[in-house]
């Protein structure tokens, strides 16, 4: 009897990795480049798994090609012998689970990253948990023609009510429609709700690319709810559907305001802010580009005691376009212009094309520019359950400073 596991097994194909490449990898780098590789003309279909091999013909590790925005691969193993199917990606799969126990206890937090690529081992692929769903994330071809192996896996480990899956392996890594995100299990209701440090989340999984929450902030939220926001005015900028403003609010917060260009921002920030309880008629929440807010909000002279920075690593409006790498300082300089004195920014970025070094550069430049003075209060990366290859700090992506303009 054939099954689909012997229709998708490939003819594991030598590639002769360039000589000054060899030792990073040979160290445990993950991600195979377009530049490392000697002759790409040997593969032809995303998804073969390929052998790296020095000048001599020596493995030096087993991966996979796929082509996405990082890279033309990633390394799965450095054992010659080991097989990629089922029971690969069901030892992935449970380690990572066993990493994650604490989060499958916390009955206050019931949403989380379960599999963070190749900080899990298999670069190209997430795993979010949301209350007992399962949401994939399939970032190349290559990866998603090991889908039926990576489910199998899955559904024998975990208890699950339904599973869902986005892909994001066009050319730019954007999402692709392609019928609804459902797979298998239950149909989840829209919403459902989750929990994170007791506050509650509205989660839709088939309704395009974004879920209403990006987890990785987790730490950030609970920071800003426990410690920062008591009776203090807050901007959220970038606001999406309002979850920095949903735990200042309950911090005690005197006052939020939410500023998104997206028209939907206004209704998903509502929700948000209902769901919690929070009286939606005492916020602010206002749709229009951020960068025209902040020229209103000099204009009017208007003030606040935390300012929330948390924009894309690009994004484009009519008028403008932001790279992060080129226009967070000049971003810095338009928030430090609308916060108090002794007053709270939030500077954060997502942005894997600098260091927190430069970033903190970033922050120094725009207070020297306005000849301002602060002090850094504290810092964040991603949180336990976004787990990173040490060998590949690029994957710690998210860089938070929380920032006091001095008096």
């Amino acid at each position: 009897m054939t099954d689909w596991r012997v229709k998708k097994m490939y003819k594991e194909i030598d590639l002769l990795v360039k000589p000054e490449f060899v030792q990073e990898y040979k160290n445990g780098y993950p991600l195979i480049s377009k530049e490392s590789i000697s002759d790409w003309s040997k593969v032809t279909k995303e998804g073969e798994i390929i052998n790296l091999v020095d000048n001599k013909n020596k493995f030096i590790a087993k991966g996979y090609y796929g082509i996405q925005n990082k890279g033309y691969g990633w390394v799965l193993s450095a054992k010659k012998d080991e097989k990629i199917d089922v029971e690969y990606f069901k030892k992935k799969i449970e380690f990572a689970i066993k990493y994650r126990k604490d989060f499958f206890d916390d009955e206050s937090t019931t949403a989380f990253r379960l599999f963070n690529g190749e900080g899990d081992g298999v670069g190209g692929l997430t795993i979010d948990y949301f209350d007992g769903f399962y949401l994939l994330t399939w970032y190349s071809i290559g990866i998603y023609e090991q889908k039926e192996a990576i489910l199998e896996a899955l559904r024998s480990l975990v208890d699950f009510k339904g599973i869902y899956q986005k892909k994001r392996f066009d050319s730019k890594g954007m999402y692709l429609i392609d019928g609804d995100d459902f797979v298998c299990g239950a149909k989840a209701e829209a919403p459902i709700v989750v929990k994170e440090n007791g506050a509650n989340f509205a989660i839709y999984l088939d309704d395009g690319p974004m879920v209403g929450v990006f987890l990785d902030q987790r730490d950030v939220r609970k920071t800003i709810r426990d410690k920062y926001a008591k009776g203090k005015t807050v901007l959220n900028t970038f606001s999406y559907t309002g979850a920095f403003c949903v735990f200042a609010a309950l911090g005690g917060s005197s006052k939020t305001t939410s500023v998104d260009l997206a028209n939907r921002s206004r209704a998903k920030t509502q929700e948000q802010f209902r769901i919690n309880d929070i009286d939606v008629q005492s916020q602010d929440i206002i749709v229009e580009d951020v960068f025209n807010y902040f020229k209103y909000a000099v204009r009017k002279n208007l003030l606040f005691d935390m300012v929330v920075l948390d924009p894309p690593s690009f994004a484009r409006s009519k008028k403008h376009t932001f790279s992060a790498s080129k226009d967070y300082v000049n971003l810095l300089k338009e928030a430090i212009q609308i916060t108090n004195k002794g007053g709270i920014i939030v500077a954060s970025t997502n942005s894997a094309n600098f260091s927190m070094m430069t970033f903190r550069d970033f922050i120094f430049k725009a207070f020297k520019e306005l000849k301002g003075k602060y002090r850094v209060e504290e810092s964040f990366s991603l949180p336990k359950d976004f787990r990173v290859n040490d060998k590949f700090k690029e994957g710690d992506y998210l860089k938070v400073v929380f920032i006091r303009k001095d008096k």
